[in-house]
């Protein structure tokens, strides 16, 4: 009978996986919130299938397994893997790269939103008695009149600049793996790097964490920005570098950000981005909905099932050929 190692699940229980594993033959070993390295290489030793979300499924807990034919991450970021370690013993690691575009481009849109119109705060404000504007009125601010740089053009990023495009504002694209071509199809105007930081009134996040990536928000690009600009973070918290950007905040160089995600994560109670009144930090939540949610694990366990049946797993993420 194959074995299904669940690393940790952020829902109730595993009915819907093991729903569509159980009647071809596989059992289930699960932990809830997987987090000790010496636990999780004990988890995954006999395990042939390893379903992981957010533990760290390292070189050492790889190294554990005598006999995983397959690893998916419930999710699209597989950062919390070690894709090379896994290739390395020839174990495909596979994702769900889309099962919340649009909740993940609404939430962004709506992050966007509360920078420039400041609606919670303005509310919070009401709430405490006093009809009046929070925030000076300079901080109220019309898409239509400001520019947009969204960094990474794929499924979500390219959704959000779509969202955009009724609110009249200038969008710019950085993405090194799309063709300039393809962003001024869709009606959007390609930049590099700086010169969408230098540029953009908001820069919007949409990239994986690579090697390339993590923290490429940092005191430099953070510098490169235009004074008062405004941050949005949805993909990885590892994107930024968390310290400087509470420089910049605290200087006044970043008028405000909003993050879905942080580094490190789960935020501490006590961290500074927690005390600023211009900074919104959602826990990790933005690709939440009921749909989202039955895709993703419906997806993931038919990931698995393909390969029970003898089959290719889809979306693989390391370069392992199956």
């Amino acid at each position: 009978m194959p074995l299904v190692a669940v690393t940790d699940y952020g829902f109730d229980i595993l009915d819907i996986e093991k729903k569509i594993l159980e009647p071809l033959g596989c059992r289930f070993i699960a932990e809830k919130t997987g987090k000790d390295i010496p636990q999780l290489m004990s988890l995954v030793k006999e395990a042939d299938y390893v379903i992981t979300q957010f533990a760290p499924v390292n070189a050492q807990v790889i190294g554990a397994m005598e006999k995983c034919r397959l690893i998916v991450r419930y999710g699209i970021g597989v950062d919390n893997v070690d894709l090379a370690a896994a290739a390395s013993r020839q174990i495909p690691v596979s994702n769900v790269p889309d099962y919340c575009t649009n909740e993940v481009a609404d939430h962004a849109l709506a992050m966007i939103l509360e920078l420039t119109r400041r609606i919670s705060q303005n509310a919070a404000r009401v709430r405490a008695g006093s009809w009046s504007l929070a925030v000076p009125l300079e901080q109220m601010r019309a898409l239509k009149d400001m520019t947009v740089g969204i960094v990474a053009f794929g499924r979500i990023g390219r959704e959000v600049a779509l969202r955009l495009k009724p609110f009249k504002c200038r969008i710019l694209v950085t993405d090194p793996r799309v063709s300039a071509a393809k962003i001024r199809k869709d009606g959007f105007t390609p930049a590099s790097l700086d010169e969408l930081l230098s540029q953009s009134d908001l820069v919007s996040l949409h990239c994986p964490s690579t090697e390339e990536t993590r923290q490429m928000i940092n005191a430099r690009s953070l510098a490169t920005m235009k004074h008062g600009a405004l941050l949005v973070n949805v993909s990885r918290g590892t994107l930024v570098n968390t310290d400087d950007l509470v420089a910049a905040l605290r200087k006044g160089a970043i008028a405000a950000a909003a993050m879905d995600v942080t580094d490190p994560e789960p935020i501490p109670p006590d961290h500074p981005l927690l005390g600023m009144d211009n900074v919104l930090v959602n826990p990790h939540c933005a690709s939440g909905s009921p749909a989202a949610g039955l895709k993703l694990r419906t997806d993931v366990a038919d990931t698995v099932a393909a390969v029970v049946r003898g089959g290719k797993p889809p979306n693989v993420v390391n370069g392992v050929r199956v």
